[in-house]
């Protein structure tokens, strides 16, 4: 099996809609074609990802190449799991990104993720990123989590607010030919702890895949 070789494979995590893991040839597909149809509207540029710019080809191969480069580039000094989010019927919905540099020395990981437009308003994203924080804080012994986020993505400020994240200082980074300045938000394993979890999450194959992140 290619969990035997890839333990991250055997990583799944699961929560009362939505189960998150690294997804197969053809839920890769679907995640890919799911992006080509948009994950905003046209009017908007929340991501420094460029989701708008292109043709939907290209949206999906951006999926595929990004996938592919997490996996191929993986070393336990510096990982990005990029778990692909389904209902329980197997739809689906988008991708979560947990990753890190250094993490033995460090303990602090980062979260990024988006989700196919019409799948946005939901509360999908809040379940979703409450389960890698949970993979995060509960499992993988983190101590800090950190987010970046345009000051007019209201969306993904209601996720970091609704699940604790502090304001932590600003980012620049360019785009095209700007410089675009996002919040830097935080989240400690203290506040986490003392905060009622947004969902029940069942975490399983971490015992194979351990060894990955450390």
């Amino acid at each position: 099996m290619l969990a035997d070789l890839w333990p991250t494979y055997a990583l799944a995590l699961t929560t009362p809609r939505l189960s998150l893991r690294l997804p197969s040839e053809a839920e890769l597909a679907e995640l890919a074609q799911l992006a080509a149809r948009g994950v905003h509207g046209s009017d908007e540029r929340p991501f420094l990802t460029p989701w708008a710019e292109g043709a939907p080809e290209e949206r999906a191969r951006f999926v595929l190449r990004e996938h592919w480069h997490q996996l191929s580039s993986w070393t336990p000094e510096s990982w990005r799991l990029g778990l692909g989010v389904f209902l329980h019927t197997g739809q689906a919905l988008g991708v979560v990104t947990l990753r890190s540099r250094d993490f033995t020395v460090t303990r602090e990981v980062t979260t990024s993720s988006w989700l196919g437009l019409e799948h946005q308003g939901q509360g999908y994203g809040t379940e979703a990123r409450s389960a890698l924080l949970t993979l995060a804080f509960d499992h993988l012994g983190a101590t800090d989590a950190t987010t970046e986020v345009f000051p007019d993505n209201h969306a993904s400020q209601g996720v970091s607010r609704r699940l604790g994240y502090h304001p932590d200082g600003i980012s620049r980074d360019r785009r095209d030919d700007q410089v675009l300045v996002s919040d830097r938000l935080r989240l400690t394993a203290d506040r986490w702890a003392a905060s009622t979890p947004y969902v029940a999450v069942q975490v399983t194959g971490l015992e194979e895949a351990a060894a990955m992140f450390h």
